[in-house]
């Protein structure tokens, strides 16, 4: 028996992140996600969108067939 699991090389948001401290976000995703932790990774708010700035995922959890990473926005494209 298997488990679907998705690779992911940036942070989509689709506005749904939450602030932990100044620079530092929660977002929760659906299904179990891998993403490169500590390598800076481009953060949109879609897929097909523009890119907000650059993060670096800090902790991803798997829990309830969710993946939950903390990540930190290193840089700002825009104030949008």
């Amino acid at each position: 028996m298997g488990m679907p699991l998705e690779l992911n090389t940036m942070i989509v948001t689709k506005g749904r992140e939450k602030r932990l401290e100044e620079n530092l976000f929660l977002l929760e995703k659906k299904g179990y996600r891998l993403y490169p932790i500590d390598i800076p990774v481009d953060v949109r708010k879609e897929i097909e969108g523009d890119s907000n700035g650059t993060g670096m995922i800090k902790k991803v959890e798997w829990q309830n067939q969710a993946t939950f990473i903390t990540y930190e926005l290193v840089s700002l494209n825009s104030t949008n």
